[in-house]
């Protein structure tokens, strides 16, 4: 009896990615999220199963995505997506083969190690599909990996990850316990708890810090994670800040999903706590 096979939904595939870790890289999406951040930018990674994405700009309601259907309700299936005369619909969601999608990846080996770049698994939240991610991982072990976290999962699954992967980038999105809940729909104690075993790991790590106006920008709660984050450095490679990107809405709209954050103001980037990071001697970038 052969091996089992471990299957995975993908939501993206993004090649020549520069932002997800050193030299050139693609960057992988997996399907499924246990937070609700108010201000997603990946709407579509947050269900783990595929879904119908639709555009309504350019939709003439013609009725021709209506005719090839006998579902009751709208499903990810491919005969609406074809008979539309606009292409407007697409499904956020394959599944893949963890030897599949890995052999796919592999065949960029000699363009990944002359940019010294490698492979980084995003979300969504990939420890979600933990079974696929670490099968994936290790069949990627030639290639420098980097996992992209929200760090929200048990220990043991944040420690299997842990032992396949070259390093982590780790999301802190808010220092106060409620703050985070009100706006992620969970605690931070778990990420915090991972965020300690990752530091006793000595696994090279980047800190993701979201900019969010209103909510985490201010320099009272940005002080409040760099003190969390220096408490034990572990292998801390820098701090990225990552300003709010303003054009998640309309993926909303394609989701049919109510976006419930509609702050338009830019980030203040002087109450970053550059004085902290000195003291601390930490490095930080502004992506």
């Amino acid at each position: 009896m052969g091996a089992a096979v471990i299957k995975g939904i993908v939501f993206d595939i993004k090649e020549f990615t520069v932002h997800d870790g050193p030299g050139i890289r693609t960057t992988v999406f997996l399907k499924g999220c246990p937070l609700r951040c108010i201000w997603c930018h990946n709407p579509e990674g947050l269900s783990p199963q595929p879904q119908l994405m639709v555009s309504t700009n350019g939709c003439k309601h013609c009725g021709a995505c209506r005719k090839p259907c006998n579902h009751p309700q709208c499903q990810p299936f491919d005969r609406c997506i074809l008979a539309c005369p606009g292409g407007l619909i697409q499904v956020a969601g394959q599944q893949m083969e963890a030897d599949d999608l890995a052999e796919r990846l592999l065949a960029q080996r000699e363009f990944f190690e002359g940019s010294g770049g490698g492979v980084t698994v995003s979300g969504g939240e990939p420890l979600m599909q933990p079974d696929f991610l670490c099968e994936l991982l290790e069949r990627l072990a030639p290639l420098h990996r980097i996992v992209e976290t929200s760090g929200y999962a048990k220990p043991a699954v944040f420690q299997r990850m842990l032992e396949r992967c070259d390093a982590v980038y780790l999301d802190i999105k808010h220092p106060d316990d409620q703050v985070h809940k009100a706006v992620t729909g969970v605690s931070n104690r778990p990420i915090l708890e991972n965020l300690r075993q990752l530091q006793a790991s000595g696994r090279p790590y980047n800190i993701r810090i979201p900019l969010i106006p209103g909510i985490n920008d201010d320099r009272e709660s940005l002080s409040r994670t760099i003190e969390l984050v220096q408490e034990q450095w572990g292998g801390l490679m820098r701090i990225d800040f990552m300003p709010y990107n303003p054009f998640a809405g309309a993926k909303y709209e394609m989701t049919g999903m109510p976006f419930r954050y509609e702050k338009k103001q830019d980030n203040d980037l002087t109450q970053i706590p550059y004085d902290l990071l000195e003291k601390y001697q930490l490095d930080y970038k502004i992506l």
